[in-house]
Protein backbone atom coordinates (compact mmCIF):
# COMPACT_ATOMS: atom_id res chain seq x y z
CA UNK A 1 0.00 0.00 0.00
CA UNK A 2 1.28 3.52 -0.80
CA UNK A 3 0.72 4.63 2.80
CA UNK A 4 3.72 6.97 2.95
CA UNK A 5 2.61 8.96 -0.08
CA UNK A 6 0.84 12.36 0.26
CA UNK A 7 -2.82 13.22 -0.32
CA UNK A 8 -4.26 9.74 0.15
CA UNK A 9 -8.01 9.34 0.21
CA UNK A 10 -10.57 6.57 0.45
CA UNK A 11 -10.78 6.08 -3.30
CA UNK A 12 -7.02 5.66 -3.72
CA UNK A 13 -6.65 3.21 -0.85
CA UNK A 14 -9.68 1.21 -1.98
CA UNK A 15 -8.45 1.03 -5.58
CA UNK A 16 -4.99 -0.18 -4.53
CA UNK A 17 -6.45 -2.84 -2.26
CA UNK A 18 -8.78 -4.13 -4.97
CA UNK A 19 -6.12 -4.22 -7.70
CA UNK A 20 -3.64 -6.07 -5.45
CA UNK A 21 -6.30 -8.54 -4.30
CA UNK A 22 -7.41 -9.26 -7.87
CA UNK A 23 -3.85 -9.54 -9.17
CA UNK A 24 -1.14 -12.20 -8.97
CA UNK A 25 0.26 -11.00 -5.65
CA UNK A 26 0.61 -13.08 -2.49
CA UNK A 27 0.33 -10.26 0.05
CA UNK A 28 -0.80 -6.72 0.68
CA UNK A 29 1.58 -4.88 3.01
CA UNK A 30 1.82 -1.58 4.86
CA UNK A 31 3.91 -0.14 7.65
CA UNK A 32 3.45 1.91 10.80
CA UNK A 33 4.63 5.43 11.57
CA UNK A 34 3.14 7.78 14.15
CA UNK A 35 4.81 11.18 13.62
CA UNK A 36 3.95 11.22 9.90
CA UNK A 37 0.78 11.87 7.90
CA UNK A 38 0.16 8.23 6.98
CA UNK A 39 -2.97 6.18 7.80
CA UNK A 40 -2.99 4.55 11.23
CA UNK A 41 -1.87 0.96 10.72
CA UNK A 42 -4.45 -0.97 12.76
CA UNK A 43 -7.42 1.07 11.56
CA UNK A 44 -6.22 0.38 8.03
CA UNK A 45 -6.02 -3.33 8.86
CA UNK A 46 -9.76 -3.41 9.51
CA UNK A 47 -10.50 -1.60 6.27
CA UNK A 48 -8.23 -3.82 4.19
CA UNK A 49 -9.73 -6.95 5.73
CA UNK A 50 -13.10 -5.78 4.43
CA UNK A 51 -11.82 -4.65 1.03
CA UNK A 52 -9.94 -7.86 0.15
CA UNK A 53 -10.78 -11.56 0.02
CA UNK A 54 -7.67 -13.42 -1.17
CA UNK A 55 -4.26 -11.93 -0.36
CA UNK A 56 -2.58 -12.17 3.00
CA UNK A 57 -2.48 -8.90 4.94
CA UNK A 58 1.01 -8.17 6.24
CA UNK A 59 2.02 -5.41 8.65
CA UNK A 60 5.58 -4.43 7.77
CA UNK A 61 6.02 -3.45 10.50
CA UNK A 62 4.01 -2.73 13.64
CA UNK A 63 6.06 -1.60 16.65
CA UNK A 64 4.82 -3.33 19.83
CA UNK A 65 6.52 -0.83 22.14
CA UNK A 66 4.15 1.87 20.86
CA UNK A 67 1.14 -0.11 22.09
CA UNK A 68 -0.22 -1.80 25.17
CA UNK A 69 0.50 -5.49 24.39
CA UNK A 70 -2.89 -6.78 25.56
CA UNK A 71 -4.79 -4.22 23.50
CA UNK A 72 -2.50 -4.83 20.52
CA UNK A 73 -3.16 -8.57 20.78
CA UNK A 74 -6.90 -7.87 20.79
CA UNK A 75 -6.63 -5.53 17.79
CA UNK A 76 -4.59 -8.01 15.76
CA UNK A 77 -6.87 -10.91 16.68
CA UNK A 78 -9.81 -8.81 15.51
CA UNK A 79 -7.98 -8.17 12.24
CA UNK A 80 -7.42 -11.92 11.88
CA UNK A 81 -11.14 -12.56 12.39
CA UNK A 82 -12.20 -9.84 9.94
CA UNK A 83 -9.80 -11.16 7.29
CA UNK A 84 -10.79 -14.78 7.79
CA UNK A 85 -7.34 -15.79 9.05
CA UNK A 86 -5.30 -13.96 6.40
CA UNK A 87 -3.19 -11.85 8.76
CA UNK A 88 0.60 -11.96 9.01
CA UNK A 89 2.15 -9.62 11.57
CA UNK A 90 5.53 -8.11 10.88
CA UNK A 91 7.03 -6.67 14.07
CA UNK A 92 10.00 -4.36 14.54
CA UNK A 93 11.52 -1.94 17.00
CA UNK A 94 11.20 1.01 14.61
CA UNK A 95 13.73 3.61 13.67
CA UNK A 96 12.31 6.89 14.94
CA UNK A 97 12.39 8.12 18.54
CA UNK A 98 9.82 10.76 17.60
CA UNK A 99 7.28 7.97 17.06
CA UNK A 100 7.94 6.72 20.60
CA UNK A 101 7.67 10.19 22.11
CA UNK A 102 4.48 10.95 20.16
CA UNK A 103 2.56 8.27 22.07
CA UNK A 104 4.37 8.66 25.38
CA UNK A 105 6.49 5.52 24.92
CA UNK A 106 10.01 5.38 26.32
CA UNK A 107 12.68 5.31 23.56
CA UNK A 108 14.76 3.21 25.96
CA UNK A 109 12.36 0.33 25.21
CA UNK A 110 13.49 0.32 21.56
CA UNK A 111 15.20 -3.05 22.01
CA UNK A 112 14.68 -6.61 20.83
CA UNK A 113 14.30 -7.80 24.43
CA UNK A 114 11.47 -5.35 25.08
CA UNK A 115 9.79 -6.40 21.85
CA UNK A 116 10.17 -10.08 22.73
CA UNK A 117 8.56 -9.49 26.13
CA UNK A 118 5.52 -7.94 24.48
CA UNK A 119 5.28 -10.74 21.93
CA UNK A 120 5.18 -13.22 24.82
CA UNK A 121 2.19 -11.39 26.31
CA UNK A 122 0.39 -11.30 22.95
CA UNK A 123 0.92 -15.02 22.43
CA UNK A 124 -0.59 -15.71 25.86
CA UNK A 125 -3.63 -13.64 24.94
CA UNK A 126 -4.01 -15.51 21.64
CA UNK A 127 -3.73 -18.83 23.49
CA UNK A 128 -6.74 -17.87 25.60
CA UNK A 129 -4.85 -17.40 28.86
CA UNK A 130 -6.14 -14.93 31.41
CA UNK A 131 -3.47 -12.26 31.47
CA UNK A 132 -5.63 -9.64 33.20
CA UNK A 133 -7.70 -9.58 36.38
CA UNK A 134 -10.97 -10.04 34.53
CA UNK A 135 -13.82 -12.55 34.48
CA UNK A 136 -13.03 -13.76 30.97
CA UNK A 137 -9.87 -13.95 28.87
CA UNK A 138 -9.25 -11.17 26.36
CA UNK A 139 -10.77 -12.05 23.00
CA UNK A 140 -11.72 -12.58 20.30
CA UNK A 141 -9.67 -15.69 19.64
CA UNK A 142 -7.78 -15.40 16.34
CA UNK A 143 -8.85 -17.59 13.45
CA UNK A 144 -5.29 -18.90 13.14
CA UNK A 145 -4.61 -21.24 16.05
CA UNK A 146 -2.09 -19.65 18.39
CA UNK A 147 -2.30 -16.33 16.59
CA UNK A 148 -1.14 -14.85 13.28
CA UNK A 149 2.15 -15.72 11.64
CA UNK A 150 4.86 -13.43 13.07
CA UNK A 151 7.75 -12.00 11.06
CA UNK A 152 10.62 -9.98 12.48
CA UNK A 153 11.44 -6.79 10.66
CA UNK A 154 15.23 -6.62 10.57
CA UNK A 155 18.37 -6.06 8.54
CA UNK A 156 20.92 -7.47 11.01
CA UNK A 157 22.16 -10.94 12.05
CA UNK A 158 21.97 -10.26 15.79
CA UNK A 159 18.30 -9.32 15.55
CA UNK A 160 17.57 -12.40 13.47
CA UNK A 161 19.13 -14.72 16.02
CA UNK A 162 17.29 -13.16 18.95
CA UNK A 163 13.93 -13.45 17.16
CA UNK A 164 14.32 -17.13 16.26
CA UNK A 165 12.64 -18.05 19.55
CA UNK A 166 9.30 -16.42 18.69
CA UNK A 167 9.18 -15.37 15.01
CA UNK A 168 8.06 -17.50 12.08
CA UNK A 169 10.34 -15.75 9.64
CA UNK A 170 11.79 -12.47 8.38
CA UNK A 171 10.29 -9.31 6.96
CA UNK A 172 13.60 -7.80 5.96
CA UNK A 173 14.59 -4.77 3.95
CA UNK A 174 17.37 -4.25 1.46
CA UNK A 175 18.37 -0.70 0.59
CA UNK A 176 20.82 -1.53 -2.20
CA UNK A 177 19.39 -4.87 -3.44
CA UNK A 178 22.64 -6.67 -2.68
CA UNK A 179 21.58 -10.27 -3.26
CA UNK A 180 24.77 -11.70 -1.74
CA UNK A 181 24.24 -9.85 1.55
CA UNK A 182 20.59 -10.91 1.60
CA UNK A 183 21.58 -14.54 1.06
CA UNK A 184 24.02 -14.32 3.98
CA UNK A 185 21.26 -13.00 6.24
CA UNK A 186 18.93 -15.75 5.08
CA UNK A 187 21.60 -18.30 6.00
CA UNK A 188 21.83 -16.76 9.48
CA UNK A 189 18.06 -17.19 9.80
CA UNK A 190 18.10 -20.78 8.59
CA UNK A 191 20.85 -21.64 11.09
CA UNK A 192 19.12 -19.80 13.95
CA UNK A 193 15.78 -21.50 13.35
CA UNK A 194 17.50 -24.88 13.09
CA UNK A 195 19.31 -24.26 16.37
CA UNK A 196 15.94 -23.67 18.02
CA UNK A 197 14.61 -26.94 16.62
CA UNK A 198 12.13 -25.12 14.44
CA UNK A 199 11.07 -25.52 10.82
CA UNK A 200 12.42 -23.40 8.00
CA UNK A 201 11.70 -19.68 8.43
CA UNK A 202 9.63 -17.67 5.98
CA UNK A 203 12.16 -15.51 4.14
CA UNK A 204 10.87 -12.16 2.92
CA UNK A 205 12.63 -8.97 1.99
CA UNK A 206 11.48 -5.60 0.69
CA UNK A 207 12.70 -2.60 -1.25
CA UNK A 208 11.39 0.68 -2.61
CA UNK A 209 10.38 0.48 -6.26
CA UNK A 210 9.46 2.65 -9.24
CA UNK A 211 8.69 1.08 -12.60
CA UNK A 212 8.91 2.87 -15.94
CA UNK A 213 11.26 4.04 -18.65
CA UNK A 214 14.10 6.55 -18.77
CA UNK A 215 15.01 8.72 -15.78
CA UNK A 216 11.47 9.06 -14.40
CA UNK A 217 11.53 5.98 -12.11
CA UNK A 218 14.77 6.99 -10.37
CA UNK A 219 13.47 10.55 -9.95
CA UNK A 220 10.29 9.12 -8.43
CA UNK A 221 12.28 7.14 -5.85
CA UNK A 222 14.33 10.25 -5.08
CA UNK A 223 11.20 12.36 -4.43
CA UNK A 224 9.77 9.68 -2.16
CA UNK A 225 12.96 9.36 -0.12
CA UNK A 226 13.19 13.12 0.38
CA UNK A 227 9.68 13.12 1.81
CA UNK A 228 9.84 9.94 3.84
CA UNK A 229 13.37 10.39 5.22
CA UNK A 230 12.56 13.87 6.47
CA UNK A 231 14.76 13.45 9.55
CA UNK A 232 17.89 13.16 7.37
CA UNK A 233 19.47 16.29 5.83
CA UNK A 234 18.37 16.63 2.22
CA UNK A 235 21.94 16.63 0.90
CA UNK A 236 22.52 13.19 2.47
CA UNK A 237 19.31 11.83 0.95
CA UNK A 238 20.37 13.28 -2.39
CA UNK A 239 23.65 11.39 -2.15
CA UNK A 240 22.09 8.05 -1.23
CA UNK A 241 19.09 8.21 -3.58
CA UNK A 242 20.88 7.00 -6.77
CA UNK A 243 21.70 3.66 -5.13
CA UNK A 244 18.69 3.15 -2.86
CA UNK A 245 15.73 1.01 -3.86
CA UNK A 246 14.97 -0.22 -7.35
CA UNK A 247 14.03 1.82 -10.41
CA UNK A 248 13.76 0.51 -13.93
CA UNK A 249 11.82 -1.24 -16.68
CA UNK A 250 9.61 -4.34 -16.47
CA UNK A 251 12.38 -6.50 -17.94
CA UNK A 252 14.82 -5.22 -15.32
CA UNK A 253 12.34 -5.98 -12.53
CA UNK A 254 11.93 -9.52 -13.84
CA UNK A 255 15.70 -9.98 -13.69
CA UNK A 256 15.76 -8.76 -10.08
CA UNK A 257 12.98 -11.17 -9.09
CA UNK A 258 14.91 -14.03 -10.65
CA UNK A 259 18.02 -13.19 -8.62
CA UNK A 260 16.11 -13.15 -5.34
CA UNK A 261 14.25 -16.34 -6.23
CA UNK A 262 17.59 -18.05 -6.82
CA UNK A 263 18.65 -17.52 -3.18
CA UNK A 264 15.42 -18.98 -1.81
CA UNK A 265 13.44 -15.80 -1.14
CA UNK A 266 9.86 -16.76 -0.34
CA UNK A 267 8.39 -13.32 -0.86
CA UNK A 268 9.34 -9.80 -1.90
CA UNK A 269 7.38 -6.88 -0.48
CA UNK A 270 7.56 -4.03 -3.00
CA UNK A 271 7.33 -0.62 -1.32
CA UNK A 272 5.57 1.98 -3.51
CA UNK A 273 7.12 5.38 -4.14
CA UNK A 274 3.98 6.72 -5.80
CA UNK A 275 0.23 6.33 -5.32
CA UNK A 276 -0.25 6.09 -9.10
CA UNK A 277 -2.24 2.89 -9.65
CA UNK A 278 -0.43 2.30 -12.94
CA UNK A 279 2.65 1.38 -10.90
CA UNK A 280 1.02 -1.66 -9.31
CA UNK A 281 -0.67 -2.67 -12.56
CA UNK A 282 2.67 -2.68 -14.41
CA UNK A 283 4.26 -4.76 -11.66
CA UNK A 284 1.32 -7.18 -11.84
CA UNK A 285 2.12 -7.84 -15.50
CA UNK A 286 5.70 -8.71 -14.59
CA UNK A 287 4.64 -10.99 -11.74
CA UNK A 288 2.11 -12.82 -13.91
CA UNK A 289 4.77 -13.57 -16.50
CA UNK A 290 7.34 -14.46 -13.82
CA UNK A 291 5.04 -17.04 -12.20
CA UNK A 292 4.18 -18.82 -15.44
CA UNK A 293 5.92 -22.26 -15.68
Amino acid sequence: MPVMEPDLDRATLKAWARVVDEGPFSSLCWGERIAFDNPEALTLLGALAALTDRVRLVTTVVIPQLHDPVLLAKQLATGDVLSGGRLTVGLGVGGRHEDYRSVGADPATQTMRQMGDRVAVMKRVWAGEKVTDATLPVGPPPVQAGGPQLLVGTMGPKTVRSAAVWADGLAGTTLDLDVTKQDELFDVARDAWRAQGRGAPHLATSFWFAIGDGDDPREQVHRHLLRYMNWIPAEIVDAMAPGTGWAGTPDELRAVLEKFAAIGTDEIHLIPTSSDLDQVRRVAEVVEEFEQP
